[in-house]
C-alpha cells in the first residue's frame, strides 16, 4: 500500500526466450527440459541437476534386477525346451521300438480278415495304451498343488512313454517315410510358432481364448464322429485342429514366458522352475496333437 492509495500492482513478465517455453511447466516462466539434465528458469539462466545418491543406487540396483530375471528366464525356457524335446524322444524310442520287434503282436497282431486278407487288429492292451495318457494328464492336472518336483517328473517321463505305446498305431497305417516327413514338417511348424509367441509384444491372451473355444469343438466333434465314421468331416476336423495346435504353440510360449516373470517375482525363480514339467507338458501336447494332424492329412497310407 503506498499513501494510503490503491494497491501497487507488480506486474511479473517473462523474461526467458520464445524458444525456451515448452508444454511441460510447472508454472509460468519456468519450464522444465530433461529433469537429471538442464533446468531454463525466468532468470534466463541454466541449472544444471543432477540425479541424488539415492536415485542412482535404485536404477543400478533395478537394472541388475532386470538382468538376472532375463537370464532366468532364457535358462528357464530353455530347461522347458529341453523337457519338451526329451519327452518327444522317449515317445519315438517307445512306440518305434514296439513297432519294430515282437512287442508290436501284443499291441496289434495279424489276423485273418473276412475278406481272407491279413490285417492288423488292436488288442485290449492297445487299446488301454490309447485311453493311458489321459489318466496321466487327469493326475498331474488334479495333483498340480499336492504332488512334489519330483512326483510331477516321473509321471511326465511315464506319461511321454504311454504316449508312445499309444501312438504305434501310426507305424500300422502310415508307411515310415511320410512319418518322418511329416515329423519334421511338424517341428519346422511348431518352432517357428513358438519363437513368434516368445518374442512378439502381442498380447495373444485373446487369441487364446478363442483357440481354447476351438478346442473344446474339435473334441466334441471327435466324438460325434467316432459314431458317424464321416471321411469328409475327419478332414475338417484335421485342418480345423492344426489351426487351433499351431495358435495355441505361439499361445502357451508366450503364457510360459509371462507366468514364469510372475512366479520369478512372486515366489522366486527356483520356485518357478519347479513348473518345467507342467509347461513342457503343454508344448508337449500341441507338438504331438499337430503331429497327428498333419499325418492324417499329409501321410501315405500303406497299401496292406
Amino acid at each position: 500500500m503506498a499513501g494510503g492509495g490503491d494497491p501497487v500492482q507488480t506486474e511479473v513478465t517473462n523474461t526467458l526466450p520464445a524458444r525456451h517455453i515448452t508444454p511441460i511447466s510447472l508454472e509460468l516462466g519456468q519450464p522444465i527440459h530433461n529433469i537429471g539434465h538442464s533446468v531454463f528458469t525466468s532468470e534466463g539462466y541454466e541449472e544444471t541437476m543432477a540425479y541424488s545418491p539415492e536415485y542412482q543406487n535404485t536404477n543400478t540396483a533395478g537394472t541388475a534386477a532386470s538382468q538376472v530375471l532375463d537370464a532366468g528366464l532364457r535358462a528357464y525356457m530353455l530347461r522347458v525346451f529341453n523337457w519338451m524335446a526329451s519327452g518327444l524322444l522317449v515317445t519315438g524310442i517307445v512306440s518305434y521300438g514296439i513297432a519294430n520287434t515282437e512287442l508290436m503282436n501284443l499291441f496289434y497282431p495279424q489276423v485273418m480278415t473276412a475278406s481272407g486278407r491279413i490285417a492288423r487288429s488292436p488288442t485290449i492292451l492297445a487299446m488301454a495304451a490309447m485311453f493311458a495318457p489321459l489318466a496321466f494328464v487327469l493326475v498331474m492336472s488334479f495333483g498340480v498343488n499336492k504332488l512334489s518336483r519330483t512326483s510331477v517328473q516321473t509321471l511326465y517321463w511315464a506319461f511321454c512313454a504311454t504316449m508312445g505305446a499309444s501312438l504305434t498305431n501310426i507305424f500300422v497305417i502310415y508307411t515310415g517315410a511320410s512319418i518322418v516327413s511329416v515329423f519334421f514338417i511338424t517341428a519346422g511348424t511348431f518352432a517357428v510358432m513358438s519363437a513368434w509367441g516368445y518374442s512378439t509384444n502381442r498380447d495373444l491372451s485373446r487369441m487364446g481364448s478363442f483357440l481354447m473355444m476351438g478346442l473344446i469343438g474339435i473334441l466334441i466333434a471327435s466324438l460325434v464322429n467316432i459314431f458317424l465314421g464321416s471321411t469328409m468331416m475327419q478332414f475338417l476336423i484335421s485342418i480345423i485342429g492344426v489351426v487351433v495346435f499351431t495358435g495355441l504353440t505361439a499361445y502357451d510360449t508366450q503364457r510360459i514366458k509371462a507366468d514364469y516373470v510372475e512366479y520369478a517375482y512372486g515366489v522366486g525363480t527356483d520356485e518357478a522352475g519347479k513348473r518345467s514339467a507342467y509347461d513342457a507338458l503343454s508344448l508337449y501336447l500341441n507338438f504331438i496333437n499337430l503331429f497327428t494332424l498333419l499325418l492324417s492329412l499329409l501321410g501315405t497310407r500303406n497299401k496292406d
